[in-house]
């Protein structure tokens, strides 16, 4: 195991392509496992990363309204600046390299290979998260009321609108692209199944379930907002429609903060409010704590392979190990 401790809130890990975790940071930086350090947005704090589309370094929005591409070893490239706004979500797609931020009441979308290209997709309320469909040609933003639907690429269009009465905060497309589903204000999950519209209605969270994850190659997608991390059925027709769900690592008074899986495998991480960071075997009663205690944990990631594993916390505690199984 590989601790660091950055004296930051880490508030997002991913994987790049190489294999090696990078760690943004409530103090503006990337940290790298390798030890570099980019100074994505001096004096100020990165509010939400995503995986550049080529693989390497990290996208990261501030409070500064700036979208910085943050590579090791390499200066901060600045893909957008918004001033005086905040950028509180981004996604990327490798599928088809394009970039998507939130701020305000406008999402917009950016080609990695092309400096020009530009789309700005507004609504009528605050955008809180965004996502790619699994091929990168649609765009769901999650907003009050609903989500709404966007040809990524296309100019003067009329969004398909998924209405539900509430404030939703963020937002994921199952890896089929069948269903979407949204993180809501009120300590719920609301979903859709796009073929036809029909609700799917996910409830009885202590807590916002704001971390979501898909293993079994998408046939499961695990929560946190919950004393153990909620799993939902997402095969067939239906996905979890008219099923229940199940709980792993339950622990009375404990809180999941983050669930992280690598998409085809069948092993689930949690990290939890008491710092606990554990890893379950789905399939079996197997499970492993990689961490017993500490300051509650705001970052998780599990390579692509399976192999490894990494995580943060508020108090700016980091660590990368070798997955047990």
């Amino acid at each position: 195991m590989s601790d660091m401790n950055f004296d930051a809130y880490v508030t997002e890990v991913l994987f790049q392509r190489s294999g090696r975790a990078a760690f943004a940071l409530g103090d503006g930086t990337v940290r790298f496992e390798d030890g570099a350090l980019c100074e994505a947005h001096p004096g100020a704090a990165v509010q939400c990363a995503a995986l550049h589309p080529s693989g390497e370094g990290l996208i990261t929005g501030g409070d500064d309204g700036r979208l910085v591409w943050a590579r090791a070893g390499e200066a901060p490239v600045e893909l957008a600046s918004l001033p005086g706004r905040w950028i509180d979500a981004v996604a990327a797609s490798a599928e088809s390299g394009l970039i998507a931020f939130a701020a305000g009441r406008e999402a917009r979308v950016l080609d990695a290979k092309d400096k020009s290209f530009q789309r700005v997709f507004t609504h009528e309320r605050s955008v809180a998260g965004v996502a790619f469909d699994p091929k990168g040609r649609k765009l769901a933003c999650a907003t009050y009321g609903g989500a709404s639907l966007w040809f990524a690429r296309i100019e003067g269009q009329a969004p398909q609108l998924l209405k539900w009465a509430g404030s939703h905060i963020g937002v994921q497309f199952s890896p089929d692209g069948k269903f979407l589903v949204s993180v809501m204000q009120e300590n719920a999950l609301h979903g859709w199944r796009l073929a036809d519209g029909r609700d799917m209605r996910m409830t009885g969270y202590a807590a916002k379930p704001r971390s979501l994850a898909f293993l079994l190659k998408g046939r499961l997608m695990a929560t946190a907002g919950a004393s153990g991390a909620v799993v939902w059925p997402f095969d067939g027709a239906n996905g979890p429609m008219g099923k229940e769900a199940a709980e792993i690592g339950y622990r009375e008074g404990v809180l999941v903060t983050r669930t992280a899986a690598a998409f085809a495998g069948g092993a689930l991480a949690a990290g939890c409010d008491d710092g606990r960071v554990w890893l379950a075997e789905l399939g079996s009663t197997r499970l492993e704590v990689l961490r017993d205690s500490g300051a509650a944990i705001t970052a998780l990631a599990v390579s692509a392979d399976g192999r490894r594993i990494a995580w943060g916390d508020e108090e700016g505690d980091a660590a990368v190990t070798d997955a047990p199984f």
